[in-house]
């Protein structure tokens, strides 16, 4: 075989392999770490299950830019709240991402100063929510797991007025005659 020959055919064998690595479903390193949790063992959560139980008006938003916005939404879900309740095992009572059953989740914390919402298990695993904030009134939490993130959005969560108590700036209902 000539060189020039030989040449050709080792840039089409080059050539398969890359392609080849380029249609793996093997992702780099760099993907992979970008994308993979960073779990530590969990800490007790700076936050308590008795401030998180309650009736939250619920809203979600994908550009930071939406939070005022979708957190005056959630406010108006109020006439239908998520109930938060607690559970059994002193967690609190919400759903899983792609769930139709609620589960009993703990707060926990971590090593770096982030709180988390998800199964028992270490803290900002695939399943957790991270607090980004929580002041009593409003709490904002984020997926951890990008896809999930990426379907559900950040999700902005309102405290309800509890039952029988008649919102901030609602219009008194004329009396009965």
């Amino acid at each position: 075989m000539s060189a020039s020959r030989l040449h050709y055919v080792g840039l089409a064998v080059s050539a398969a392999l890359a392609l080849v690595a380029c249609t793996s479903n093997t992702p780099s390193l760099e993907q992979a770490s970008a994308t993979a949790p960073m779990t530590q063992p969990a800490i007790p959560s700076q936050y308590r299950p008795e401030e998180v139980v309650g009736r939250w008006g619920y809203g979600a938003f994908h550009n930071e830019s939406d939070l005022a916005r979708t957190s005056a939404a959630a406010r108006g879900q109020c006439g239908q709240p998520v109930e938060i309740t607690r559970g059994a095992s002193g967690g609190v009572m919400m759903y899983l991402a792609d769930s139709a059953q609620l589960q009993e989740l703990q707060l926990k914390g971590s090593g770096n100063g982030k709180n988390y919402i998800g199964p028992p298990g270490n803290a900002g695993g695939p399943q957790d929510r991270e607090i980004v904030s929580f002041d009593g009134r409003t709490m904002v939490l984020r997926w951890m797991d990008p896809e999930v993130a990426g379907r559900y959005g950040t999700g902005v969560y309102v405290r309800c007025a509890p039952e029988g108590v008649a919102r901030a700036g609602a219009k008194p209902k004329p009396a009965a005659q």
